[in-house]
C-alpha cells in the first residue's frame, strides 16, 4: 500500500523536471501550498480521487482463469486540479491537461487507460480560472517471492527517473566505454618504396606516431648537407613532413624539406605506428 499512497508525489516530481511543464508547479493537495493571489502563473495538485484493489485472475494454458494468491490488481483515479490566472484564458486549462496527460502516457511505464476533464470553472479567491482533470491507473503488484515479503512498487525505474535515463548528456555510452578500454591502437606495415602509400584505419587518430623500426629518429650526412627523418608525428591539422592524417586512417608521403628527407615508406623495412583514438 506504501507505493500506491506515494503515488501522487512520485507524479508531482516526475512533472516537476519535464521541461516543456517548467511554467508550471505541481504539488500534492495535502499539505496545501500558498498560492498567490490573483493567481500569477499555471498550478496544478495532484491527488487520488478513487482507489479499489481487486484479485488478480490470470488465464491459464486452457484459457481458465486463475487467482493468482500473492497479487492484485489496483485501479486508481487520479485527480488533477489544473489552476491558471485570469489572463491565460481558458483555453490555458486544456492545453496544460493534454501535456500533462500526453507526457504521462507516452514517456513512462504508468498503464493509463482513461483520461479526461470537467468543464473550466472561475475561482475569485485565487482569480484563476480552474480545471479538474483526471486519469484511471490499473496496475498489479506482487511480493517478490512470497507474503513473507512486503509487496514490491509497481511504478519501475522508468517511470521515476525516465527523465534522467533519456538523458544522453550525463550518461556514458557505448562508444565512451570502448574508448576508456581501448584508447590505443598499434600496428606495423612493410615499407613498398613508392612515394606515396596509405594506412586504413577504422577511425581518424587524435594523435598518431609512425617510426622505422631498424633506424634512428633522424640521421645526417654532413657532406652532402642532407638529413633523413625516420619518424612522424601528427594531431589534427598539424603534422611533420610527410605524415598527414586522412579520413580513414593516415598518408605517407616522401618530402624534402630544408634539406630533410623524410623516409616512412622505404623498400622492405619495417615500420610502426601508435595511433590515439
Amino acid at each position: 500500500m506504501d507505493s500506491i499512497v506515494t503515488i501522487p508525489q512520485r507524479i508531482v516530481d516526475w512533472l516537476n523536471i519535464q521541461p516543456e511543464l517548467s511554467d508550471v508547479t505541481f504539488f500534492t493537495e495535502f499539505p496545501p501550498i500558498l498560492k498567490s493571489v490573483p493567481l500569477k502563473k499555471a498550478i496544478v495538485a495532484v491527488g487520488i480521487e478513487e482507489m479499489s484493489i481487486v484479485d488478480k485472475f490470470v488465464a491459464n494454458d486452457e484459457g481458465v482463469l486463475e487467482k493468482q494468491e500473492y497479487c492484485r490488481t489496483a485501479n486508481i483515479k487520479t485527480r488533477l486540479s489544473i489552476c491558471v490566472p485570469y489572463s491565460y484564458g481558458g483555453s490555458a486549462c486544456h492545453d496544460y491537461f493534454t501535456k500533462i496527460i500526453d507526457a504521462l502516457t507516452f514517456r513512462t511505464d504508468l498503464n493509463i487507460e482513461e483520461s479526461g476533464c470537467s468543464e473550466i470553472e472561475s475561482d475569485r479567491d485565487t482569480s484563476a480560472l480552474v480545471c479538474h482533470g483526471w486519469f484511471k491507473i490499473v496496475a498489479d503488484f506482487c511480493p517478490a517471492e512470497s507474503i513473507d515479503e512486503n509487496f514490491t512498487s509497481f511504478l519501475s525505474k522508468d517511470f521515476i527517473c525516465s527523465s534522467h535515463i533519456t538523458n544522453d548528456e550525463i550518461h556514458v555510452t557505448n562508444q565512451d566505454k570502448e574508448l576508456w578500454n581501448n584508447p590505443v591502437v598499434t600496428g606495423f606495415y612493410t615499407g613498398t618504396g613508392q612515394s606515396t602509400t596509405s594506412v586504413t584505419l577504422d577511425f581518424v587518430p587524435k594523435f598518431l606516431m609512425v617510426f622505422c623500426t631498424d633506424f634512428p629518429v633522424a640521421s645526417a650526412d654532413f657532406s652532402k648537407s642532407l638529413s633523413a627523418s625516420h619518424m612522424a608525428v601528427a594531431s589534427g591539422d598539424f603534422s611533420s613532413a610527410g605524415l598527414s592524417l586522412t579520413s580513414t586512417g593516415f598518408k605517407i608521403t616522401r618530402s624534402t624539406i630544408n634539406g630533410t628527407i623524410s623516409y616512412l615508406n622505404e623498400l622492405g623495412y619495417s615500420y610502426c605506428y601508435v595511433a590515439f583514438k
